[in-house]
């Protein structure tokens, strides 16, 4: 599992920095969080392969975070006819695609399979046997969505334990890591005493909202949580008006939410540099990072 920063700007893209994209990795299937212009010469640079695409979310519709999707898929199309992607986004979402769709002369070599997301509280809607993805309400000045992305615990086992019953790569192994238990030599041996517990990751996406419970539903227990922090709190006043967070407010969040690590986003292109959003959120929540361009979060 490999986590990518394509754009770390808010609405102006800057020499530094492009507009918002951010692409999770996870057995070779690629989920890309919001998809604004340039997303996909930025994979380009960043070597991603644009055909392992296969889930676009899309946290609200401001031109920022949802420009480059026709061209990433038009892309995709000429490399992979019929590839089968999925979009999830707020309420209009099959309208605004399909305008978005009709914008231009555009060959229709993919399967989209568009959803309407419209959580009044945290739920579940996406899960298979290796992750889950949950979606919260955010407030921002249109409908927005914050999403997280949950790895299922997995169960390790102990391989010398195995060895000294006898067990190598049989199915029994396969029953264990399920949880099951097996019968050896007429014994039945139960999962915990031969497997420990691998916690999955979590990652919380925040982009573009004040302060909501919605926040801290998707930033909660977080190994990382990547949020929006626009401006710094000297001004606050502008970040209330816009609907957007300051860099303390983003820390106020991660403290809150018990996450282990923020990774701040989003900022305003007013910032030359932004050492001083970063010290602000680290008052309070130490463990705090600034993204930047094509950083790269590998996962073991």
């Amino acid at each position: 599992m490999k986590l990518i920063f394509l754009g770390t700007s808010s609405m102006v893209p800057t020499r530094e920095r492009n507009v918002q994209g951010i692409y999770l990795e996870y057995n070779g299937e690629g989920i890309l969080v919001d998809c604004g212009e340039g997303t996909q010469r930025q994979m380009s640079i960043a070597g991603i392969k644009k055909n392992k695409v296969k889930k676009i979310l899309i946290s609200h519709w401001h031109g920022d975070h949802v420009s480059g999707i026709i061209g990433l898929l038009q892309t995709i199309g000429n490399e992979v006819k019929n590839s089968v992607i999925d979009i999830y986004g707020p309420k209009e979402t099959k309208k605004r695609m399909n305008s978005l769709l009709n914008s231009c002369i555009y060959d229709a070599n993919v399967i989209l399979n568009i959803h309407e997301l419209n959580p009044k509280k945290k739920i579940k809607f996406f899960e298979n046997d290796n992750y889950i993805l949950y979606c919260a309400p955010l407030k921002h000045n249109v409908q927005c969505i914050g999403y997280q992305f949950s790895e299922k615990d997995i169960l390790k086992v102990d391989m010398e334990k195995a060895k000294k019953l006898g067990l190598k790569s049989s199915p029994l192994i396969g029953k264990l890591k399920e949880g099951k238990s097996i019968l050896v030599d007429g014994k039945k041996i139960l999962p915990e005493k031969i497997t420990t517990v691998k916690k999955g990751i979590k990652i919380g996406f925040i982009l573009d909202t004040l302060t909501c419970n919605g926040c801290i539903d998707v930033a909660k227990e977080a190994d990382i949580l990547i949020c929006e922090s626009s401006f710094s709190k000297e001004h606050d006043e502008k970040a209330e008006n816009f609907k957007h967070m300051t860099a303390e407010k983003a820390a106020h969040i991660a403290q809150q939410a018990n996450a282990k690590k923020l990774i701040l986003t989003h900022f305003s292109q007013r910032y030359k540099q932004i050492d001083n959003l970063v010290e602000e959120a680290r008052v309070i929540f130490p463990n705090t990072l600034a993204a930047f361009d094509f950083m790269q979060i590998k996962f073991e």
